[in-house]
């Protein structure tokens, strides 16, 4: 079995080109004005500053930031963004992209669960069910833990998560095959109700020169969590929360949401802050 996200890195884009990034990056936009202390630093409408506590105030981290797609886009829309990731051939794919676009975005290799920043940031990101890959509720309230201290007063953290119905009712023991002009994958899902692990393996044929394909496999386990597990944690973590949302509709969670935000804000560092 290969590394996760080592060789698929190379076609990860291509092979989520049905994901909408620019639709997740308005929604989360729109969040941050509305809830968030981050504010964008670049624009004709933006003042300069050269206060170290506006500098944090205003990062955002994307955390499992992958190949980047989400991180350029908050850094167009003027935020001063952080990307951690932990599979450096992800993160490779991100630079390249940087080196492109010329964006001023810091890059880190980093396991979540070890979070390790120079300073506290406004708002803390984390879409494209990244937390699903972890496995264990001590693990899960430990990252929350660190985001929770790295955030800056009153900072916001923004994350989703698939939900256990999406993977016993919608994915399910299913296999899914696709075929496209230079690549092929089959997706051969599992999942066990009792764990609530989800497990994929993912076999790609990558077309390298004339007729010849390059075939690789990966193998993906992911745990579904419940809304109130997650609000749970979060609030263990010591942030309160301050909405819940179905990602699809942004309305109220039922029993029949895939996908779902959850939208919370840091609270001691800010109450004591307000004391002083």
């Amino acid at each position: 079995m290969a590394e996760t996200y080592s060789d698929f890195a190379e076609i990860y884009d291509e092979l989520m080109d049905n994901v909408p990034y620019e639709t997740w990056c308005d929604t989360l936009t729109a969040l941050i004005e509305k809830y968030g202390v981050s504010e964008p630093v670049r624009g004709e409408h933006v003042l300069a500053t050269d206060d170290n506590l506006a500098a944090e105030r205003n990062l955002v981290l994307d955390l499992g930031c992958g190949t980047g797609a989400l991180t350029e886009l908050l850094y167009q829309k003027g935020y001063d963004m952080i990307g951690v990731d932990n599979a450096p051939a992800m993160l490779d794919i991100a630079m390249r992209k940087r080196e492109i676009s010329g964006a001023e975005i810091l890059y880190l290799q980093q396991d979540m669960r070890e979070l390790e920043l120079y300073s506290t940031v406004g708002t803390v990101i984390s879409v494209c069910d990244s937390l699903n890959y972890i496995l264990e509720e001590e693990e899960l309230l430990q990252v929350f833990r660190l985001v929770n201290n790295y955030l800056y007063p009153g900072g916001l953290f923004l994350f989703d998560f698939n939900t256990v119905y999406k993977y016993r009712e919608v994915i399910g023991d299913t296999v899914i095959t696709e075929n496209r002009e230079n690549c092929s994958f089959i997706w051969e899902n599992q999942y066990d109700e009792e764990s609530c692990l989800n497990e994929y393996d993912l076999t790609v044929f990558v077309q390298e020169e004339g007729d010849l394909f390059r075939r690789f496999t990966e193998t993906h386990v992911q745990r579904g969590y419940e809304a109130e597990q997650m609000r749970a944690l979060v609030e263990q973590a010591g942030m309160d929360i301050v909405e819940i949302l179905d990602a699809v509709t942004l309305k109220a969670v039922t029993g029949e949401s895939e996908r779902v935000y959850i939208v919370a804000r840091e609270k001691d560092k800010y109450e004591r802050y307000q004391d002083e």
